[in-house]
């Protein structure tokens, strides 16, 4: 749930230039559910192979191979997925759009009939409710517009698909690469040092992306920081217990 407000914050948050200023932003989309899900699964799937290395008691030099063609490989067909699920809402927005214009073109009649029920659904009747109806299709934009979001449950615009799949793209490079680091980095560490450092700087990352989350959905960021921290070392630890038991049946 969003954080409790004080009087005077809430009182700031509904001038009529705060209202206005908070109306025209629920129209653009944010690209921050795109980030947090590329940083998480970036994370997730590569400490994954990290963890799963250092228990099967392969080399670091594998781990990094592994790790690398899963950045790259796994991070493209992630961006590659969320381009194509942007679009396809896209798509499905244009596809009623055009339909609920036809229909408005067609059929008049009818559609000022479903805008006159909507209303009247929302308590609205008489005279209020036909001029309401008057108002509303008057024009043809805001007329399909209402018919998009009270009809079908649409929003009226949707993210870019190529802005959705670098987000995650980058997001997910950027933050997969951190288990990586000390396998890069520490030359004159021994396997368990590196895995340890790579435990401890993923760590740190799930805990960021989890403060971002809490951001994103205005709950504490202490408890989705510490969320995302928990499930990241879930499955760093399945992966782990994973390699583990391979190391034992291949050793067997």
């Amino acid at each position: 749930m969003p954080p409790e407000l004080s009087q005077r914050d809430l009182e700031a948050e509904h001038t009529p230039h705060a209202i206005a200023a908070r109306l025209q932003a629920v129209g653009r989309h944010t690209y921050l559910g795109d980030f947090v899900l590329g940083a998480i699964d970036g994370t997730v799937t590569t400490f994954a192979i990290v963890a799963g290395a250092a228990g099967a008691g392969l080399s670091a030099g594998v781990a990094l191979v592994l790790g690398l063609a899963n950045v790259l490989a796994d991070g493209f067909s992630m961006a590659i997925s969320n381009y194509l699920k942007s679009r396809s809402e896209s798509q499905v927005i244009e596809a009623y759009r055009k339909m609920e214009e036809l229909h408005v073109e067609r059929i008049p009649d009818g559609e000022r009939e479903e805008i006159r029920q909507i209303f009247a659904a929302k308590g609205f009747d008489g005279g209020t409710l036909e001029k309401i109806v008057d108002v509303m299709t008057r024009d043809r934009r805001r007329w399909v517009d209402t018919m998009l979001q009270e009809e079908w449950g649409l929003p009226l615009c949707s993210s870019s698909p190529v802005k959705a799949a670098l987000t995650t793209f980058s997001a997910f490079l950027l933050a997969g690469t951190v288990p990586l680091l000390p396998l890069v980095l520490g030359a004159r560490l021994d396997a368990q040092e590196k895995f340890t450092i790579s435990a401890v700087a993923t760590g740190l990352t799930f805990f960021f992306i989890g403060v971002v989350r809490g951001r994103l959905t205005s709950r504490p960021a202490w408890r989705t920081a510490l969320e995302t921290l928990v499930v990241g070392g879930a499955a760093a630890l399945l992966a782990f217990m994973t390699g583990r038991l391979l190391h034992g049946l291949v050793g067997g």
